[in-house]
């Protein structure tokens, strides 16, 4: 009866209108430093930055809001990348020795990137060996319209650009030996081909160097070698010294050497200067080497390695010198790769650097090399989110100004800029409109510390960072003065960056974070079971901590915390900048980790719960109000904590494998039911059956036990003023879930704002409701006579919001892992339910109240029920109807900590991690998107050869996406797990790996039925579907930016 319902309203045409209006799915943008960095170029004439990375991105930077990103087919390395000067053409090599052609294009006024063509350099004939065609290095000549291509067998092909042509003017050893001397032969080869460089006077002319030692100045035009020069050590890269007189090689013994070039010799046995900087011990190569003029007079040289092998080799450095000076920049992750942002004009005499750009592995650092001592210049994008790993995130929609302001002043102050010089990678427009309301995203991290983030547009700027370590005595301050009396003069280095992936205690790493925006209230909740409350000050403050503790055994016997132990709190007053700053510690005992928090900072009253029980806090009286034990006789593994459980592994395997046996047996005994009028479920169960090592079991959702392990951990927690006493009187009252389905319901008794300090808060049970499906309660949320969620602390009271209803009778959303269920207040009577877990197949991991505001009409908005899964996939339901909207498939199944990481903001909007550094945003909301609009302007020939664009979806560089077709939007009401625009009856679209019909096998290894039923349906429903798709052929998909 119920989904007879939901067809029926979901077959209505003008809902189906309104749906579209309110809800859409799109991947709008990933905020971060791209995953695993590879490769790196810059075009000076455009001012844009491309970065490559191991899963065959390439990602476009100019200012900020300027972002572009394409993904090859192939899940392959991006080993080079060149840009094409001023083409806004790039130029991509894949460790499968292929060769691609990008071009940033327009669509519907906007710049995106688009491969064009590829090539892959066939084999010398008469040679089998794949080796000698391995590409080694490029050249695109400044000119754009030649590649000369250098490979592991020595040889140097020439490529016509940008058709991929290949030219008969290869370059072999043998050609290249009939210029060496033969004492220089000895009968070895001269290895692959390690660097090639265009004269800068003279653009017929190439400098080509071989990895044996050995440089050759090849003229393209006589095939000729002008010049040779004799190296004797294992060439690493070679420059061009701005005149053409003279170019300077790198070597494997970590040293450089300068050579001159001159017409009248044309054979080089000896450089003019041989320099060794880390010598005479044995060294590591020099793997690059920059050698910039300077209208000053000395030159500047920046060079990546050479370090001392037996003392530093461990050391990811960059040397910069200058006549006397000489700083070694020490980075905490790899050096990939570095530029120089120079002077390119032909007519100036001098290269004058003003910027250094270097990729690492984790971050990307950029020097000023026009300011006296070189200092870092900020990076208003590519922030590395995770210089400590991220731990948890928190967001804040629609912030007022004055939080905001204090927040940046206070992140001013933390960080005061070491130079005024302007971010110099600036190509491309920023056409997106300037954001309507101010995002922040706080993150947590393993180092103790949270970070403020700018998430209102396309960039993830960072703002302010908050440190909770200094509050509490750890061996960080002993270390890090060890290490400064260690360090020696000699290398002169010099820490660069801010990636520290080492934390000095893991019960440091923050678990929880709630801010109230309109009084600057922040409650930090950690690992060690610390629950701090924060408030934002101006001034920087000398105090003492109130230090509070709260036992949630309540002297339960039996139970012995074998975990780690508290963090000791600091004694005597601690030094606080401006900023966020603690003024109260509560310590929850036993010192396990937080689980839930809340804060209401008109009552001054905060709520925490851990895997024991949940407590009560008066902040401003700094007295606690209650403690709570939720543990079951049997929580034996909540004795344990997070940082002790080997001693569990063995009983948690033998309950899994009783559990599958169990299911297995139970599911063998059911009988299965199918309907003969569905030809399309039919012919789906014979294919099943096919399968004799699949049996298909009928979906079973059992009770689960109350012995379960942690079934007392407190998953949620919340305040609201509502009727719980009685349906006359409201009240303030607190609700706290449980991993066991059980809802505990407090009435406060809050003084009145003139007398918090006379009287002390009360709270008194009022209900207890246990869920007879006992799954873990995820979110509670109270809701008033009109159904609307209830408005945040002080939004009534300053006029910011609408005051809820309270003639009407509130009611309660519970979700758990299994159902939603609304029960009227004050009798707790259940009102409607969705069970999602019978009807669907998955269970709940995320879910949050969201208001989604239709594109055709501002005043007209509804609220709705969001709900993440474990597969993955988005529901949206109504409230408190609970009746189903609409369905997307969003993260792929198997990635567990992308759907754990899953944040929803109250505007539509979302972030998940994709990589340990990148967060992907994507929309669920028609009207709220963030995307990237920008436009380069580009001057390239016309290319007769070029093909035309096609419409694609946006690219998504990590990989850990489930694709969207075009327009995807699956109605529930409809029918459950229909696709739009994918035929159901189509081999195809099941069978393409890039098909949204992710049918990968559980890895139980059984298939069943309800496994499948998202891709089940019925003819009626494939014949609607196919007229849906009939009416939008003629709607040109929307294009994202990214």
């Amino acid at each position: 009866m119920m989904k007879f319902r939901f067809r029926r309203q979901g077959n209505d045409p003008q809902r189906e209108k309104i749906k579209q209006d309110l809800f859409a799915f799109n991947k709008t943008v990933e905020h971060g430093f791209p995953n695993q960095p590879s490769a790196l170029a810059y075009d000076p004439k455009l001012q844009l930055m491309a970065i490559g990375t191991k899963s065959g991105a390439i990602k476009v930077y100019g200012a900020p809001g300027v972002e572009c990103t394409g993904l090859h087919k192939e899940t392959a390395t991006v080993t080079q990348i060149h840009f094409f000067p001023g083409q806004g053409r790039i130029l991509s090599l894949l460790d499968d020795n292929t060769l691609h052609l990008w071009e940033i294009g327009q669509k519907e006024q906007c710049s995106h990137l688009e491969e064009v063509r590829s090539f892959m350099l066939p084999g010398r004939s008469g040679i089998e060996s794949t080796s000698a065609t391995r590409v080694t290095v490029l050249l695109p000549k400044l000119s754009c319209d030649l590649l000369a291509v250098g490979t592991e067998g020595g040889g140097v092909h020439f490529v016509e650009l940008p058709s991929f042509t290949l030219l008969d003017r290869s370059i072999f050893q043998d050609e290249i030996m009939q210029s060496v001397p033969e004492e220089y032969k000895c009968g070895k080869s001269l290895g692959p081909v390690e660097s090639l460089q265009e004269h800068p006077q003279h653009p017929d002319k190439i400098l080509i160097g071989y990895s044996r030692g050995l440089v050759v100045l090849w003229d393209l035009q006589s095939r000729h070698a002008d010049n040779v020069f004799l190296g004797k050590q294992q060439l690493e890269s070679l420059v061009w010294v701005r005149s053409g007189n003279s170019f300077v090689s790198s070597h494997s013994d970590g040293g450089y050497m300068v050579w001159p070039v001159s017409s009248s010799n044309p054979c080089t046995h000896e450089p003019v200067t041989s320099t060794i900087p880390y010598g005479p011990f044995p060294c590591k190569a020099v793997n690059k080497i920059l050698w910039r003029t300077t209208e000053s007079g000395a030159p500047l040289v920046l060079f990546s390695g050479g370090m001392p092998r037996a003392s530093y080799g461990d050391r990811h450095c960059l040397t910069i010198l200058q006549d006397s000076q000489h700083v070694t920049l020490d980075f905490t992750s790899r050096v990939i790769d570095f530029f120089t942002i120079h002077c390119i004009d032909r007519d100036k005499e001098f290269d004058d650097p003003s910027a250094l750009v270097v990729l690492l592995e984790e971050e990307l650092v950029v020097i000023d090399l026009q300011t006296a001592g070189w200092p870092t210049i900020p990076a208003p994008y590519l922030a590395p989110l995770h210089s400590s790993a991220i731990t948890c995130s928190y967001h804040i929609s629609n912030v007022p100004t004055k939080l905001w302001d204090r927040v940046i002043s206070a992140g001013q102050q933390q960080c005061p800029l070491q130079t005024h010089t302007n971010w110099p990678i600036c190509g491309g427009k920023n056409l997106a409109p300037s954001p309507k309301q101010q995002e922040l995203l706080l993150t947590g991290h393993e180092d103790g510390t949270v970070r403020f983030w700018d998430a209102s547009g396309v960039s993830l700027r960072p703002l302010y960072k908050l440190s909770t370590a200094n509050i509490f005595q750890t061996d960080c301050d002993h270390n890090d003065s060890l290490t400064q009396a260690g360090e020696e003069d000699w290398p002169p280095f010099r820490k660069v960056g801010c990636f520290d992936p080492y934390s000095d205690d893991p019960r440091l790493g923050i678990q929880k974070i709630c801010l109230c925006k309109y009084s600057g209230k922040l409650v930090v909740a950690g690992t060690a079971g610390q629950v701090i409350v924060l408030y934002l000050c101006d001034d920087k403050s000398d105090h003492m901590i109130d230090v509070a503790t709260v036992d949630l055994l309540q002297d339960r016997e039996g139970f012995t915390w074998k975990g780690h132990d508290r963090l000791p709190p600091k004694s005597g007053s601690v030094l606080f900048a401006p900023g966020f700053q603690p003024v109260v510690l509560v310590q929850c005992m036993p010192p396990a980790a937080v689980t839930a928090v809340t804060l209401h900072a008109e009552w001054n009253l905060i709520a925490f719960g851990t895997s024991h029980g949940f407590g009560l806090f008066d902040y401003h009286r700094r007295s606690p109000v209650l403690a709570r034990c939720t543990l079951h006789p049997n929580d034996s593994l909540a004795m344990e904590g997070p940082l002790s459980r080997v001693k569990s592994l063995k009983k948690s395997l033998r309950q899994s494998f009783r559990r599958i046996r169990k299911s297995r047996v139970s599911g063998k005994k059911r009988v299965m039911v199918s309907s003969p009028s569905s030809k399309v479920q039919e012919a789906n169960a014979q294919l099943a059956e096919q399968d004799a090592e699949v049996t298909p079991v009928q979906r079973r959702i059992e009770p689960r036990s109350a012995d379960d392990s942690l079934s007392g951990v407190v998953r949620c927690l919340c305040f609201a003023d509502t009727f719980l006493r009685d349906g006359t009187h409201h009240g303030p009252t607190m609700w706290a879930g449980t991993n066991s389905g059980c809802v505990y319901a407090y009435a406060l008794d809050v003084p009145s704002q003139d007398k918090f300090s006379e009287q002390s808060v009360e709270a008194l049970l009022g209900k207890e409701i246990q869920l007879m499906h006992r799954a873990p309660v995820v979110s509670i949320a109270v809701l008033d006579g009109r159904g609307n969620p209830l408005p945040e602390p002080y939004e009534v009271s300053r006029d910011l919001a609408k005051a809820p209803d309270m003639q009407g009778s509130h009611s309660v959303l519970i979700a758990s892992e299994e159902q939603f269920k609304v029960f009227m207040l004050p009798k707790v009577s259940a009102k409607t339910k969705f069970k999602l877990t019978a009807h669907e197949g998955c269970r709940v991991r995320k879910v949050a109240l969201v208001n989604f505001s239709s594109v055709a009409s501002e005043d007209y908005s509804e609220n709705g029920l969001v709900c993440l899964t474990n597969l993955g996939d988005i529901h949206v339901f109504s409230i408190p109807a609970l009746r189903p909207q609409v369905r997307y498939d969003c993260i792929r199944k198997e990635d567990i900590s992308g759907i754990a990481s899953c944040v929803f903001t109250k505007t539509g909007q979302g972030f998940y991690l994709i990589s340990p550094s990148e967060y992907e945003r994507f929309s669920l909301s028609a009207r709220v998107i963030t995307k990237p609009l920008c436009q380069v302007d580009v001057d390239r020939p016309h290319d007769p050869s070029e093909v035309s664009f096609c419409t694609t979806v946006p690219h998504q560089a990590n990989g850990t996406h489930k694709t969207q077709p075009a327009r995807e939007s699956k109605s529930v009401g409809d029918a459950e797990g229909v696709f739009e625009e994918i035929s159901p009856l189509s081999s195809s679209a099941l069978d393409s790996p890039n098909s949204s019909a992710d049918i990968t096998l559980d890895t139980t290894g059984e298939l069943t039925v309800e496994d499948v039923k998202d891709f089940l349906v019925t003819v009626d429903e494939a014949e609607n579907n196919l007229r849906n798709m009939t009416e939008e052929d003629g709607r040109p998909p929307g294009i994202i930016i990214n």
